[in-house]
């Protein structure tokens, strides 16, 4: 299958690689991607192979124009991370959310009818917990406890710290920064869409991505690029609370690979469905693996445990990739441990020229 394909943010980390596979696949591409510099470094360029718009999501006018000829949207473009600060929320809601709302509306208005969105697990906000009552909702951790060491989200009803499980998704979505805030939003945009036009939407909650062409170290960056910069610097990686945060991280390539198993499920899909998938590799590692994959990978200082946090960061959160696996045939190809010495020397993309400033 193939025809045209509209890849918004198809300059960036994600989007290069969604872009690369499919034109490998023989697929008409077309990039729009507004090349920001607190994302972009001054030397970035469009995809080659691909017909290129640089303009931001908000310019309805260039947006409706992209859109001609177009069989399907894949939407990465987005304002990412937990961010600097609360004010940075004009920021995201605008990059974010009304980026979505001119992309959905200039799209009914051509006619496009097919949609993967870029969405990410930070929906969810805490993952799926038990106590020895049952499966359980974690409440956000409090300053108090952070400060004296005390990690694990603790159970309402019993006072004991809860124990994690995959979360698939059907839990109840719980955003819990300004960026989470913004991803549900986007999915609650497109699907209101689906429903309006009879269009249909794959939703992908992406987990931990990394990869070659990963952004260095930002506050907008993945914790696997900034303890790869650290690494590189010489530097121990600094390992936030214990290191024991569990993670579910998935490889590039297979996220790429995911975006076009969701574009065939739209091609069959009811009029009017939007369907959240999770894309995970469905292995819990924490924070602290990672980091130690890559300092013996590049051969440089243990991790660093300094017992610092941020309020607004989840504990856990990993992920059960069974529905993306059954409905879409989808299987993650790159392991943990094959990945981690990959990106241990993969090249990384240079930092964003806002951010080196």
């Amino acid at each position: 299958m193939t025809g045209t394909l509209l890849v918004t943010g198809g300059a960036g980390f994600i989007g290069s690689h969604v872009v690369a596979t499919a034109l490998s696949r023989g697929w008409r591409v077309k990039v729009l991607d507004s090349l920001r510099p607190d994302v972009h470094p001054a030397s970035a360029r469009m995809p080659a192979g691909a017909e290129s718009v640089v303009a931001e999501m908000t310019d309805a006018s260039v947006v409706a124009a992209a859109l001609s000829g177009v069989d399907v949207v894949c939407h990465q473009a987005a304002k990412v991370g937990l961010g600097v600060g609360v004010a940075d929320a004009p920021d995201y809601v605008r990059s974010n959310d009304l980026g979505t709302a001119v992309l959905i509306s200039a799209m009914a208005g051509a006619g496009v009818h097919r949609l993967v969105l870029a969405s990410s697990m930070v929906v969810y906000g805490e993952g799926r917990y038990r106590d020895a009552l049952g499966q359980i909702g974690a409440p956000p951790r409090s300053e108090g406890d952070l400060a004296a060491g005390h990690w694990e989200p603790r159970s309402p009803r019993t006072g004991e710290p809860l124990d994690p499980e995959l979360i698939d998704e059907t839990a109840p979505l719980d955003p819990r920064n300004v960026y989470a805030a913004t991803k549900v939003a986007q999915e609650h945009l497109v699907a209101a869409w689906a429903r309006e036009t009879g269009g249909r939407v794959a939703i992908l909650r992406y987990h931990n991505v990394y990869g070659p062409g990963m952004p260095h170290g930002t506050p907008y960056a993945g914790v696997a690029s900034l303890f790869r910069s650290a690494l590189e610097a010489g530097r121990a990686p600094v390992v936030f609370e214990d290191g024991g945060q569990r993670r579910d991280f998935i490889h590039v390539d297979d996220v790429a690979a995911a975006n076009f198993a969701a574009i065939g499920w739209t091609a069959n899909a009811s009029a009017g469905e939007a369907r959240p998938f999770n894309v995970a590799s469905g292995e819990v590692r924490t924070v602290g693996d990672m980091a130690e994959a890559l300092a013996a990978a590049l051969g440089g200082p243990q991790p660093e445990l300094n017992g610092a946090y941020r309020l607004g960061d989840v504990r856990h959160i990993t992920a059960s990739a069974e529905r993306l696996r059954t409905e879409l045939g989808w299987r993650p190809a790159v392991l943990f441990d094959d990945g981690m010495k990959e990106f241990a020397n993969a090249p990384l993309r240079p930092r964003a020229e806002a951010a080196s400033s």
